[in-house]
Formats: structure tokens, C-alpha cells, sequence
């Protein structure tokens, strides 16, 4: 029993860790990409290992994250108590828990197919290189953005073994999405980061003009989901679900300000996962009812 229950909690640790919850906010957009693919309904196994492939990715990308910046996270009252920064989980436990990880993700790309497989490095290196960024750039946003791209794009490759047009404009809005959102988390960091060297939009530039920035870029979010929809012939439905994400969108940055980081949680957490969700949903229905 007591074994059993070590190791519950060794998962449980584990999960908390890499905040398995939060897969939330990037599997909606692949199974959106998947749904535009073929503007229709991808056959269950494909949906399956796109799914597989999602969670492996994700978890290698946390897990190797948590790995990187342990040293540093120890040193930020915010982060201290994150498992492996405060011991509870083993660092060769976590490198085990990413090389699983990611063959998960080389057995799904394979299952899915050869073009799937061929771009799976592209997809680990941007996974690994993302957590060393804000060591030398801020722009590390973007490059977090780029990761959390890549999967509609990956499920779009799923669905039809190709690269199109829509796929990397809808790669890019899931760029500008994510960079956004997270220039305003990362404002919570913005005196830690520039005592200890590290590198941020706010840090760089100031709360006040890094929420300018990420503003900007969720201008940019629904023109470009909007440009999708046009380049795909897609319905009224899918059109209401973008303007119900660009809402959100604005209600997100008016919970936080310079003066005011009371509610970065809500902003961060709760916003980005009813904007993922909505823009699946809203796509869903459209693709369902044509």
C-alpha cells in the first residue's frame, strides 16, 4: 500500500510538474488544424495519433523545461517550489520521463505518416531549443509561440501528409496568440529576470509597453484566423467562434495592466483555455454542419 501510494504520488507530482492540464491550451488548435485540413472529419485513428503525438510533444516540451531552468527556478520565489527545482522529483527520473515522451511522439509521427515522421526533429529541436531562448533573446516568446504552432501544422500533415498555405497562416496565428499571452506572464518575472540576466518583452522594454506588444499581437491573432477561413471557404459558424476569440482576446487585457497584475492568473489561465476551446468548438460545428 505504501508503495502504491508513493507512487500515485510520484505521478502526481509528475503531473502537476509539466501542468498536464494546461494541454488544453494547444490540443484544441490540433484538432482544429485537423478539422480544416480536409474541412471535414479525420477518420478516429487519425485522430488518435494526432492525439498521442500531442501529448508526447507537450509533455517532452514541460518536462525538458522544468529540466533547463531547474537551477534557475530554485533562485525565483515564484518557481522554488516546482518539483524538480525543489527536489521531488529526481533529474534522471525527469530525463527518463522525456526520452519516453518523445518516443511516444516518434511512434505516433510514424503512424500517421512519412511526412509526419520526416518533420519530427523540426518539431523536437524548436521543443528543446525554446527553454534556452531567454537566456540570450527576448523574443523568446515568439519561439515558445512557434512550439505551440506547430500543432495544427503537425495535425494538418496528419490529415493530408502535405504542408498548404493554410496550414502556416494558421501556424502563425497560433504564433501570435501564444507570444502574447505569454509576454503578459511573463511580466510577473520582470524584476527576477533583469536582476539575474535573463531576457523577456517586458523585461526588455517594460510592463507598459511589453502589454502594448502583446496588445499587437492579439490584433494580429484573428485577422489571421479570419484570413483562414478565407483561404478555406469555411462557413458563418467558424466566423462567430473568431469573433468570440477576439472578445475574450480583449477581455483577457483588460484584467491586467502595469499598474495592476492582481489578475494575471485569470488572464493567463482560465482566458487562453476558453479561447482555445471556443475556437475548436465554433470550428467543429461548422466543419459538422456543411
Amino acid at each position: 500500500m505504501a508503495k502504491a501510494a508513493a507512487t500515485a504520488g510520484n505521478i502526481g507530482e509528475f503531473l502537476e510538474m509539466i501542468k498536464f492540464e494546461h494541454t488544453i491550451f494547444a490540443l484544441p488548435f490540433a484538432y482544429m488544424g485537423a478539422l480544416v485540413a480536409g474541412v471535414q472529419l479525420p477518420s478516429w485513428p487519425v485522430l488518435f495519433w494526432i492525439t498521442v503525438a500531442m501529448v508526447g510533444a507537450r509533455t517532452a516540451a514541460m518536462t525538458l523545461n522544468r529540466l533547463i531552468d531547474r537551477h534557475i527556478d530554485r533562485q525565483n520565489p515564484r518557481t522554488a517550489m516546482r518539483a524538480l527545482a525543489a527536489g521531488r522529483i529526481k533529474v534522471i527520473d525527469a530525463w527518463i520521463y522525456t526520452l519516453i515522451s518523445f518516443a511516444v511522439l516518434f511512434l505516433a509521427a510514424a503512424m500517421l505518416n512519412r511526412l509526419a515522421l520526416l518533420l519530427m526533429p523540426i518539431a523536437v529541436f524548436v521543443l528543446t531549443i525554446y527553454s534556452y531562448t531567454k537566456r540570450f533573446t527576448w523574443a523568446c516568446h515568439l519561439v515558445l509561440g512557434v512550439a505551440l504552432g506547430l500543432a495544427p501544422m503537425g495535425a494538418w500533415v496528419g490529415v493530408n501528409g502535405s504542408l498548404d498555405a493554410p496550414a502556416y497562416v494558421l501556424g502563425l496565428a497560433v504564433v501570435t496568440w501564444v507570444a502574447g499571452f505569454d509576454v503578459i506572464y511573463a511580466c510577473q518575472d520582470v524584476d527576477f529576470d533583469r536582476a539575474k540576466g535573463l531576457h523577456s518583452i517586458p523585461a526588455r522594454f517594460g510592463l507598459a509597453r511589453g502589454l502594448l506588444i502583446a496588445r499587437m499581437l492579439h490584433v494580429l491573432a484573428p485577422i489571421l484566423l479570419t484570413a483562414v477561413g478565407l483561404m478555406l471557404g469555411l462557413g458563418p459558424i467558424y466566423y462567430v467562434g473568431v469573433a468570440v476569440a477576439a472578445a475574450l482576446l480583449v477581455y483577457e487585457h483588460r484584467l491586467v495592466s502595469a499598474d495592476d497584475l492582481s489578475r494575471l492568473d485569470a488572464a493567463f489561465f482560465a482566458m487562453n483555455g476558453y479561447i482555445s476551446v471556443a475556437l475548436f468548438g465554433f470550428t467543429f460545428i461548422d466543419v459538422l454542419w456543411r
